[in-house]
């Protein structure tokens, strides 16, 4: 019996999908289609490019040094690109990884690292980054890829906010705002873009939360009594998020 294109392994490519389409692997590709997943010619899998929405292919050719495969039909039409935009000071290799995939997988369209004074990894690999986004969107069925932004230091999104994302406001995730249910300020926003912002293991600076407090963009909100690690704390606030003003409604 045929499996279901919802059991196939996914592939993201960066080539237009199209029905009939050849769409030549270079090596990475190919090892790991032929090499990692045993797969063989005339096997069968999904490939997505963020735009073109999902379609089966199927193995034409398993030359090792490069496969090629035929796209056969649409299996999902593209989904609207998210305008949820993410900003988090990056933490160390292994929890930064996790916190990437978990955005990608709870609807972030943009993800933006932050360099606070506080911030435990100030160099980060772009590519790397792009990687685990990636691997999050084959895993998760996630169509619509979100962007990998630069890094960027806190003072100068502050300054520039207002002149680059206009009337988004900003959702400051503040451990020292009172423990109030956070639905009533996101209630509030009339329907304008967010962003969600989450600071490093040792919290922001006091001169950092002041700086944001100030700004008329910035809706602070609690994420409760607890403690969280900043990992813990974007997937939290994510989930507020999406559940009350989000796509979860």
């Amino acid at each position: 019996m045929p499996r279901s294109h919802k059991t196939l392994p996914r592939l993201f490519v960066e080539a237009p999908l199209a029905a009939g389409a050849a769409l030549a692997l270079d090596r990475e590709p190919t090892n790991y289609l032929l090499t990692v997943l045993r797969m063989k010619k005339a096997d069968a899998l999904v490939v997505f490019n963020g735009i073109d929405g999902a379609w089966m292919a199927r193995i034409a050719d398993d030359h090792r040094k490069g496969a090629t495969l035929e796209i056969v039909v649409q299996t999902q039409h593209q989904t609207p690109k998210s305008d949820l935009w993410f900003g988090f000071a990056p933490l160390k290799t292994g929890r930064l990884d996790y916190l990437v995939q978990k955005a990608t997988e709870m609807g972030a369209g943009v993800i933006q690292p932050v360099i606070t004074r506080f911030t435990q990894v100030s160099k980060l690999k772009s590519d790397k980054l792009v990687a685990n986004v990636i691997e999050a969107a084959e895993q998760c069925e996630v169509l619509t890829v979100p962007k990998v932004a630069e890094e960027v230091a806190l003072a100068e999104l502050v300054d520039t906010w207002q002149q680059k994302q206009g009337l988004r406001r900003m959702i400051f995730c503040d451990e020292s705002a009172p423990n109030d249910a956070p639905n009533t300020a996101l209630l509030n926003l009339d329907g304008l873009p967010i962003g969600i912002l989450i600071g490093p293991e040792g919290g922001f600076s006091d001169e950092e939360r002041q700086l944001l407090l100030s700004q008329p963009f910035v809706i602070p909100i609690s994420l409760g009594p607890r403690i969280l690690r900043a990992d813990t704390a974007a997937v939290a606030a994510l989930a507020v998020v999406q559940s009350t003003i989000g796509d979860w409604r």
